[in-house]
């Protein structure tokens, strides 16, 4: 977004309507006649009095929520410029490889790069080209855009006018899974078509994710008007959710072929992605996986947060983790059949994997369990199935978000935390390049955090 953009943002003040909720009090909270559900736009939370301040000096909010979301160049601003992606040079050539006209008139496009609101859901102030915009995420504000800076407002009454309870770990992962791996919205699903034009693959850590997009601060105020369910929840919870959108994704016949083959989206790119030669001493590259009961040649099912689940399921949720453990296998070995039992086996694992997100949800997460998790990640049966780039590349985060998580929450001293960070800065140069990683060198890496951490018992 432009600097002219930004001054006319700024120009849109508030002021008028919080003049009118000290007046009126908690009255203004009723949501306007028709307006609850749609999507107003991010000038209408733009003003000086609201998140559109130059600088942080609100007291209570920040009240520059919105500059960080413009920010043109650090991943706190990706949001304000996912609609400009589709005018780069990627995103043209992308579009002109699948023959789909101007990507950004492109619906198979638009419900990712823009705020999907149907037309009839768009206010005055609704521009597609502000890209994911405020209400991409919290929800449309017109039922709730008064009632959040009413006097007396709660945040269980805006949530109750339609806002997005984003501070629920697991409302927060619906929302950010149907464009950061797939939903059933129109234009909230990456091909492989996509991915064969040159989209870039597609992965999902929802507490890393959560970090990197941050406007506000998470402090006294905040936990006591929402509450804050800390990093390796926030993780945890993630991890299954994903793996259940995975299945039931994979389960609807809307997402799951593409002609007469399956949608390949949803298997381990680099599991065929590998280079090809006649030469007879060539030896493939490819390394069995003793959790994917599955044919040699066959296409995996890409299984990077079945890994991280597993790891979590194994000390957090003691008592669904044989439950998923066999359903995981099932649905591996299902696919290698028909496609009505691959179905009900994806069924099945979905059905875990909600369990286990509702099990996480409902817990906290103490120092020991947390180091616990670190060490099934980072070693043992989990180490031994990270055979593939994609499994690597999330166990990297996850020790990462594990790590910063107990440093922040005091659970274990910085020093410590900073003792770790060479070895993991070598894991993350593991699998910078995907066609470069080297299954038994990231197992090293990962063995020297792991003694590492144990350190910190």
């Amino acid at each position: 977004m432009g600097g002219g953009e930004i001054s006319r943002f700024l120009g849109l003040s508030c002021a008028a309507l919080l003049s009118a909720a000290l007046v009126v009090g908690s009255a203004i909270g009723a949501p306007q006649a028709g307006r609850t559900g749609v999507h107003e736009g991010v000038a209408s939370c733009a003003g000086s009095t609201c998140h559109g301040r130059p600088v942080a000096s609100g007291v209570v909010v920040r009240q520059n929520e919105l500059i960080t979301w413009q920010d043109p160049s650090s991943a706190a601003g990706a949001h304000s410029r996912a609609f400009r992606a589709l005018t780069s040079d990627r995103g043209r050539s992308i579009a002109a490889k699948m023959g789909i006209g101007p990507a950004q008139n492109a619906a198979v496009c638009l419900g990712c790069h823009a705020d999907p609101a149907p037309a009839a859901a768009r206010g005055a102030k609704f521009q597609l080209s502000d890209g994911v915009g405020c209400e991409s995420c919290h929800g449309g504000s017109g039922g709730w855009i008064a009632s959040h800076y009413a006097v007396g407002a709660t945040h269980a009454d805006n949530v109750a006018r339609g806002l997005r309870p984003l501070d629920n770990p697991k409302a927060r992962a619906a929302v950010c899974l149907d464009c950061h791996y797939g939903g059933k919205g129109q234009g909230q699903f990456v091909t492989h078509q996509m991915m064969a034009a040159g989209h870039p693959r597609v992965a999902f850590e929802l507490d890393l994710f959560t970090s990197l997009q941050r406007h506000h601060d998470v402090d006294a105020d905040y936990v006591s008007r929402k509450s804050s369910p800390g990093g390796v929840k926030v993780w945890a919870v993630g991890q299954a959710m994903a793996v259940d959108r995975a299945a039931s994704l994979y389960a609807d016949p809307a997402r799951a072929r593409a002609g007469a083959f399956p949608e390949f989206y949803f298997f381990d790119c680099h599991s065929c992605h590998r280079a090809i030669s006649d030469d007879p001493r060539i030896r493939p590259r490819k390394e069995a996986n003793p959790a994917r009961p599955i044919p040699v040649g066959a296409p995996p099912f890409n299984d990077e947060n079945m890994i991280m689940l597993s790891a979590a399921a194994r000390t957090a949720a003691p008592g669904l983790a044989a439950r998923f453990e066999a359903d995981s296998r099932a649905f591996h070995a299902a696919i290698a059949g028909d496609r009505a039992g691959a179905v009900r086996a994806a069924g099945q694992l979905a059905a875990t994997s909600r369990a286990l997100a509702d099990t996480f949800a409902a817990r906290g997460f103490r120092r020991a369990e947390t180091l616990d998790i670190l060490d099934a990640v980072l070693s043992g049966e989990t180490a031994r199935r990270y055979t593939d780039y994609a499994g690597g590349a999330q166990a990297v985060m996850a020790v990462d978000t594990l790590v910063g998580a107990l440093a922040a929450e005091g659970q274990i001293d910085r020093a410590a935390a900073a003792r770790i960070r060479p070895e993991l800065d070598r894991a993350y140069a593991a699998v910078r390049d995907p066609n470069a990683f080297r299954p038994d060198e990231f197992r090293q890496v990962m063995a020297r955090i792991a003694q590492a951490a144990r350190a910190m018992r």
